[in-house]
């Protein structure tokens, strides 16, 4: 590790690994790679083909159609055993299908590290060192690295000589500024000489030895530690609630059935394959294939349209129901990059000539001090105000130094003079400048208030020298006596899109909640610049029970942030997490979404269920909406399927009691439920209406199946209405016949005309209209009516058991049918104005 490989002193360190200031030769570097091995992080195993199948079992649904398919066929119901077994297959087959998918999308994400580092390598031993750009994965123990802005740590290193090196390290910590790092000569315990694989060089630059590459290194660790495991999500929660109502019916319908008819009719056994029909007939058989087509037409609509990656398939669902999304500020809602707001003078009023100071040091700071990029507040300053230092001589410049939080720069003035220019904390320009102590409290004051504001200070001063080196040497060494010109104050500089992309989720009742580790202002200074009101800003150790209604959190470390999100799940909201750090990998776990950009490290990547192109809320705002029109025909079609059947199921167990004979044959059922299954294919591509998109998709157990409960008995009324008009027109006082054909092939006709009904009445889609293509779901729903007309008297209804109904038998189930409607209408109606 490398905590072991750099203890002690740099001598030490170099030594022990057989290394030196020069670097390696190549003869060493390849030995030491093929005895290492490769710099190259351990890949997570991809699921194989049968696994993905295998796992796929374990849906609810898909179990209890396993399980349906092996008592059919336990029963010598065949054709049931097969179209059920099928259906399983074809279910597995979709899921490890968009699974695989995604996995080979992500492929192309996996680069962890950068391409290339710089390294000294000697040809032989007596030879000099040459600086060459090597593949990084072919990084070993004890070669020198050189270092610039932007490089990203390709191993973990120690620090030999640095300059001005601060670097970002919170991929690994969770810390929101830049650290400053130092090439210490003794044995530093708080590692402030070392940097980590997977650090970013925010400024200055250095040179550094490798001590620990590939598995070895901090990142690796964290990458192998495994991580919580994930509690289900709001979808698997949801159906799993609704399987097991559905599941205990199931359980008790085949001996309810057997012991009903033994007792009132006298059957036995015989009644077993009617019973197993009955319960298929209550199971959603086209589940597992209509959610697996949904969030596959979903998750490859938004890859291919956003550049959104959905890694779990049901985290689409998920998706489509979060109402709290926790967010950092960082890269999210600002740039990671400061741009100027205001220049005030000591009297804290607008004044350019502080900014045109502050940028003349910044550019000779740049120029003099041989920095390869300017830091981003320098970066800032030169943006605003533009070359200005080019109007002046550099003299002399120190660069800004974490420790002494100033910086200096000298420029030729006039008549033999020097005018010396500082630039850092208030604190520190202050306390070099010639002021009276009430006046640097004042402007200190000064300073708080617009920090407070959320502001970045930086305070300016200057004072003209006579020209000379001893006089250069003191005023960049330890200038004094300055006078104070003013501040400039820095805001973060606004994602373009945030604003916009708040507003969006806002209107699709999803809250946005920011957990940030920066200071309480800053983060309250961002949201107002876009719009979302902070409210009562607090820290994370201010709330120790959740965020409430909290809309930032500051301060917040890697286990807040993962609490937090926890405490959210806990008080009955769906959340979703946006994070790109190892310090983020808790909090995605523990979220019911876990969303990470392309740009994120890869352990968070791995742990994440959706991958975006950009870190950017405008793509989390598609993948809701997706996620909501997928819930949406997930949903119409569970509402209308469970209520149906539920209504026939009723109505056929009460008939088959009170009839000499079934009310339906085995064959009949398991025909009608086909037809009715495949039918509700359309409900996969269906488009919900605004309705279904504006809030969450949840699908709540219990109000789902109060739903299904008062529709299916709506619809049992409605088969046991045209049950009671078939035995009086059967049984009149003229009626010599008992005809079990004519009855069985009514009622047939009967429920498929109900279905069809219920299809376009209780889904979610868009309405048809004037002009407008009737959809797949209506197309559906004519086409199972045509069935239900035509398939009784064509020679298939006489295989099963069907006959042609002589015309006034349409007449009155077509009048019930028509009552069925209105009142299925009215009830719909009423519900929807109860919901909320």
């Amino acid at each position: 590790m490398a905590s072991e490989a750099s203890g002690g002193t740099t001598l030490e360190v170099l030594r022990r690994l057989e290394s030196g200031p020069r670097g390696l030769t190549e003869t060493q570097a390849a030995s030491r790679l093929a005895a290492v091995g490769e710099n190259t992080l351990p890949d997570r195993r991809t699921p194989s083909w049968p696994r993905r199948c295998v796992r796929a079992l374990r849906d609810p649904f898909t179990a209890v159609l396993l399980c349906l398919g092996l008592v059919s066929a336990a029963v010598a119901s065949w054709g049931t055993a097969v179209v059920i077994l099928a259906l399983v297959a074809v279910s597995c087959a979709l899921r490890a299908g968009g699974e695989h998918r995604a996995d080979r999308s992500l492929t192309a994400l996996r680069e962890l590290v950068a391409g290339t580092a710089t390294v000294l390598r000697r040809p032989g031993p007596d030879e000099p060192p040459e600086p060459r750009e090597v593949p990084v994965g072919e990084l070993v123990p004890g070669d020198v690295l050189r270092l610039g802005p932007g490089d990203l740590v390709p191993a973990d290193v120690r620090l030999l000589r640095a300059r001005g090196l601060t670097v970002h390290q919170g991929a690994l910590t969770g810390e929101s500024a830049p650290v400053a790092k130092r090439a210490v000569d003794e044995d530093d315990p708080d590692e402030t000489p070392l940097c980590f694989q997977g650090s970013t060089v925010a400024a200055g630059g250095a040179t550094a030895v490798v001590v620990a590459t590939g598995a070895a290194t901090r990142f690796a660790a964290a990458h192998r530690t495994p991580a919580a495991p994930r509690e289900g999500g709001a979808f698997d929660r949801s159906v799993h609630g609704i399987s097991w109502v559905l599941i205990r019916f199931m359980l008790l319908t085949p001996p309810l059935v057997l012991m009903a008819n033994a007792t009132l009719r006298d059957r036995g056994l015989e009644t077993l394959p009617f019973a197993v029909a009955v319960a298929v007939g209550l199971t959603p058989e086209m589940l597992p294939v209509i959610v697996t087509t949904c969030l596959a037409r979903g998750a490859a609509l938004l890859a291919r349209t956003h550049a959104v990656i959905v890694k779990r398939l049901p985290a689409l669902h998920d998706l489509g129901a979060v109402d709290v999304l926790c967010v950092d500020k960082t890269g999210t809602l600002t740039q990671d990059r400061p741009v100027v707001e205001r220049a005030l003078d000591a009297a804290g009023r607008d004044d350019p000539e502080v900014l045109r100071w502050a940028a003349v040091g910044a550019w000779w700071t740049l120029q003099l001090a041989e920095l390869p990029a300017p830091d981003a507040l320098d970066e800032a300053l030169l943006e605003t105000a533009g070359p200005v230092g080019e109007e002046y001589d550099g003299v002399d410049a120190v660069p800004f130094d974490p420790e002494r939080r100033w910086a200096a720069a000298v420029v030729r003035g006039d008549l033999g003079r020097h005018t010396v220019v500082v630039t850092g904390a208030a604190e520190a320009v202050l306390e070099r400048c010639a002021t009276a102590p009430g006046e640097r409290d004042r402007l200190l004051a000064l300073a708080a208030r617009e920090a407070d504001a959320g502001l970045r200070v930086l305070a300016v001063a200057t004072a003209d020298r006579p020209a000379g080196a001893g006089t250069v040497h003191a005023a960049t060494a330890d200038p004094r006596g300055l006078a104070f010109q003013g501040l400039v104050t820095f805001r973060d500089a606004l994602a373009p899109t945030a604003a916009e992309a708040l507003r969006e989720l806002a209107g699709r009742g999803v809250t946005v909640k920011v957990l940030t580790g920066d200071h309480p202002a800053t983060a309250a200074r961002a949201c107002r610049d876009l719009g979302l009101d902070p409210g009562d800003v607090r820290t994370a150790a201010q709330l120790p029970d959740g965020p409430g209604g909290a809309t930032v959190v500051a301060r917040c470390t890697p286990e807040d942030k993962a609490r937090l999100v926890a405490a959210l799940r806990a008080a009955g909201h769906t959340v979703g997490y946006l994070g790109d750090g190892v310090n983020d990998v808790a909090a995605l776990c523990a979220a019911d979404v876990g969303i990470a950009p392309r740009s994120a490290v890869g352990m968070a990547r791995e742990s994440a269920d959706v991958v975006l192109a950009d870190k950017d809320l405008t793509a989390i705002g598609h993948a809701v909406t997706a996620g909501r029109h997928a819930s949406g025909n997930i949903g119409s079609y569970l509402r209308v399927t469970l209520s149906s059947n539920l209504g026939n199921v009723v109505a056929m167990l009460a008939a088959g009691l009170l009839l000499p004979f079934l009310p339906m044959l085995p064959a009949q059922v398991l025909a009608q439920n086909l037809c009715f299954d495949a039918a509700q294919l359309a409900f996969a591509h269906d488009r919900p209406g605004a309705a279904a998109l504006r809030g969450p998709a949840v699908l709540r157990p219990r109000s789902f199946l109060r739903f299904v409960v008062g529709f299916g008995m709506l619809n049992a009324l409605a088969d046991l209405a045209t049950f009671a008009v078939l035995a009086l027109a059967l049984h009149g006082p003229d009626a010599a016949v008992d005809d079990e054909a004519v009855f069985h092939s009514a009622w047939f006709t009967e429920n498929l005309l109900t279905q069809a009904v219920v299809m376009l009445l209780l889904r979610t889609g868009r309405r048809g209209g004037p002009g407008r293509a009737p959809g797949p779901v209506g197309l559906a729903a004519a086409g199972l009516a045509a069935v239900g007309v035509l398939l009784p008297p064509s020679p298939l209804g006489s295989a099963l058991g069907m006959t042609a109904l002589p015309a006034a038998y349409y007449l009155l189930p077509a009048v019930v049918l028509g009552l069925y409607a209105l009142a299925l209408a009215a009830a719909r109606t009423r519900q929807r104005r109860r919901q909320p």
